[in-house]
């Protein structure tokens, strides 16, 4: 406490102190829809001065004062450069809007600061995704997600066969914090995991964190996924949507006064449902009729945002999506549905053309429910999770060599775990169970990036967090520190250490994404979860467009949950009977990454090496050391994209994975009932935990995408193939048993593994439009 404290006062001495400096601070924009850009540079020609725009597109730097003019350059990947010209005299408000290139090329480019800028900053272990380049690479049934794209970077590790699940860094499913325009959203995936909540017609930035996290965030250990939304264009009345195989989508965005205000709405929906249901009724009447169950999932994404005032801003956003599964016939009527709803209330103020604040309120709900109705009885089953949270986050430019950034946080969290009703329909039998908690947590932060020398540069700073669930309570201290020092132009080193505390823990009973996992509070017997990082790594830029990463980890993970071997889930009144607590640790020794940003072919090259155990959970595995399923060994991903002209891209990815490890049965044992008699059963026998290594994972995917413009329209017809080899990956692998005869007359019963694979080879088309 008494460090943070220290660099607390520290943060207070530089707001206070006197500097005989001119400072410029503005807001950096799109010209063409007014869209706020995140991490555009502002340089002062020659003076080596300058800086990048935060998240909301806000800068501030100082010079000199002086009666000299001093030019200004503005730029952005993909945007024309700008210049201004100054006189460095007193605070200078100056806000600037780029126009984007008109060369295709540009557009293929992954949004983020040049790769010069990139291996100057202290961040590590952070990828940017822009909704450009996720719309030009092959998808899975043309459905473009992002965070799909995020499973071909080196230190995230995807899920099952198909779907949206992420590992990283060794962490497992639930250590990711996924926050949609600051709200989180605890399940991120449509048809149980196949394709993520994300409408990448709405999304505006993504940014994730696999380490080295800023003290701005907490509450998990593994990764940082921050998704940002379209403010909505305040120039003009536009669209997009696309036509896709499995879902429509469509946006529709504009100003409610010019230049002051804007709002954007984005829809997307699947019509499976609408094939199955016509189909249902055209054989309805006839025999052995067996009706389809109908399946769709729809989001919905809407935002506004007014400029009150030179200093005011307000943004008003929200989300709700949700996935419907039904199946009725004569005597059975099914229904599970289950979705997030989110929502954000954002003030932007300029204090002064050093200090900027941003106000948050945000509340997240995410739940599902099973219901079905048989003859004579009923029963449902739900489960749900929500947050209402209140922050406030500061960001202070003392001078150009402090950045320093601080806040409070509060969240309320209520959780309905596992509620089941049932009973009969004349009322003579009723049951109801389920537990509730809800609780308390806390943040407070503050964080410094000091350049200490033109080639040093140092962010350090800290967390506290704090969690209180009566009669429960944790305070825990999160230090957070990073270093750059850049050799020469070319070449930097860098490192970086952080400890996070997570506090709600997913309880899954599968190695799947599924909606009926249950989101579980920290308690007295269920302490929060805990892990320290430390990362170092190199970036060396060949020549101007090439930028070769190399960073190697290790991680250490603290009281991780799991469900004991043999456990009871469902039907259960206390889950924590059926947990044990243990401990893990991840490490790679190489994780690569090479990059090419420019040009008619861009990409990136990453190779990931890593080892992920855990241990010492009673419970489990006798308390030995194990592996946990989604430990793979090398990870391999390679990403093209090539401009053959402004109508037509080539597009490609290949993926290699180590399979993962299962629990398979060593062997069998039968048992008779009487000598000579049948065999009533058999028994599988189950050695150590995870000893079975699958077959290994790869996948080739093409795309080629033709562009063309009509009189008021932009549009382009995307044909990807998914699986373009027709690999058949393990899916799963079961064992089974089938009698065989021999030629001696004998029936003995072969046991074998068979392996379900799920995607063959997949074509698909889109078509993408713009008005």
């Amino acid at each position: 406490m008494k460090y943070f404290l220290s660099f607390f006062f520290l943060c207070c001495a530089l707001l206070l102190s006197a500097q005989n400096t001119a400072t410029v601070s503005g807001t950096i924009r799109d010209a063409q829809n007014g869209e706020t850009l995140i991490g555009a540079t502002v340089e002062a020609v020659g003076l080596g001065k300058g800086n990048i725009s935060n998240e909301y597109g806000f800068f501030s730097f100082t010079l000199p004062e002086g009666n000299d003019s001093v030019s200004l350059r503005f730029s952005y990947i993909g945007y024309q450069t700008s210049y201004r010209k100054i006189k460095p005299v007193g605070p200078i408000k100056l806000n600037v809007s780029l126009r984007s290139e008109d060369n295709v090329i540009e557009e293929v480019v992954i949004k983020a600061n040049s790769l010069e800028e990139k291996m100057k900053s202290t961040e590590m272990s952070v990828t940017t995704i822009s909704t450009k380049e996720a719309k030009l690479l092959p998808a899975l049934l043309g459905e473009v997600d992002i965070i799909k794209i995020l499973q071909l970077k080196p230190g995230i590790t995807a899920g099952s066969e198909g779907t949206t699940g992420i590992f990283v860094r060794g962490g497992g499913a639930d250590q990711n914090l996924i926050v949609l325009d600051e709200a989180v959203v605890y399940n991120a995936n449509h048809l149980f995991g196949f394709f993520s909540t994300f409408n990448s017609d709405a999304v505006k930035d993504v940014k994730v964190y696999k380490g080295g996290f800023p003290a701005q965030y907490g509450g998990r250990l593994s990764s940082v996924i921050d998704v940002r939304m379209k403010e909505g264009n305040n120039q003009e009345f536009s669209g997009s949507g696309g036509l896709g195989l499995i879902a429509s989508r469509l946006t529709l965005e504009g100003p409610i006064q010019k230049d002051k205000s804007s709002f954007i709405v984005s829809g997307r929906r699947t019509y499976a449902d609408l094939i199955t249901r016509g189909i249902n009724k055209s054989n309805e009447n006839t025999p052995d009729y067996n009706p389809i169950p109908d399946y769709y999932f729809y989001d919905l994404n809407t935002k506004v945002n007014f400029t009150l005032s030179e200093k005011d801003r307000l943004y008003l956003s929200g989300y709700f999506g949700r996935d419907v599964f039904k199946f009725k016939d004569e005597t059975f009527n099914f229904l599970f549905d289950w979705g997030n709803t989110t929502g954000t209330a954002r003030w932007n103020h300029v204090f002064g053309p050093k200090l900027f604040a941003n106000t948050t309120f945000t509340y997240s709900d995410y739940r599902y429910r099973i219901r079905n109705i048989l003859q004579g009885f009923s029963f449902s089953l739900g489960s749900n999770v929500n947050d209402v949270n209140t922050k406030v986050d500061f960001y202070y430019q003392p001078s150009n060599n402090h950045t320093v950034r601080f806040g409070a946080n509060a969240t309320y969290h209520d959780f309905v775990v596992g509620r089941l009703k049932a009973g009969s329909d004349d009322g003579e039998v009723k049951f109801e169970a389920g537990q509730t908690f809800d609780g308390m947590e806390y943040g407070l932060y503050a964080n410094d990036e000091w350049a200490v020398t033109d080639r040093f540069k140092l962010s350090y700073g800290a967390r506290i967090s704090a969690w209180q669930n009566n009669p429960s309570f944790y305070a825990r201290f999160e230090p957070r520190a990073a270093a750059n020092f850049a050799i020469n132009n070319k070449w930097s080193v860098k490192g970086s250490y952080t400890r996070m505390n997570q506090y709600v823990h997913l309880l899954a009973s599968s190695g799947l994404s599924l909606p009926t996992d249950i989101w579980y509070p920290s308690t007295e017997g269920i302490k929060p979860e805990i892990s320290d990082q430390v990362a170092i790594g190199t970036s060396y830029l060949l020549g101007d467009n090439l930028l070769i990463t190399w960073e190697a980890w290790y991680k250490w993970l603290q009281n991780q949950l799991d469900f004991k071997d043999g456990a009871e889930v469902f039907g259960n009144s206390n889950l924590e009977d059926e947990l044990t607590i243990g401990r893990g640790y991840a490490f790679s020794p190489l994780e690569l990454e090479i990059e090419k940003k420019e040009g008619k072919l861009t990409g990136w090259i990453g190779y990931t090496l890593a080892w992920t155990k855990r241990s010492d959970f009673p419970d489990i595995n006798r308390g030995e050391e194990f592996l946990p399923r989604f430990d793979t060994r090398h990870n391999l991903s390679i990403v093209a994209l090539w401009n053959l002209s402004k109508r037509w891209q080539i597009t490609a990815t290949w993926v290699y994975t180590s399979g993962y490890v299962a629990w398979l049965p060593s062997g069998r044992f039968s048992f008779q009932d009487i000598p000579g008699g049948q065999t009533q059963a058999l028994v599988p026998i189950y050695g150590d935990r995870n000893t079975y290594r699958y077959p290994a994972y790869m996948r080739a995917d093409l795309g080629v995408v033709w562009k063309w413009k009509g009189k008021y329209t932009e549009n382009d017809l995307t044909l990807s193939v998914y699986n373009a080899t027709d690999r058949r990956n393990p899916y799963f692998i079961y064992i089974n048993a089938e009698t065989v005869e021999t030629p001696l007359g004998d029936r003995p019963t072969r046991i074998y593994a068979e392996q379900v694979s799920l995607f063959p080879i997949l074509p698909s088309i889109t078509w993408n439009f713009k008005f």
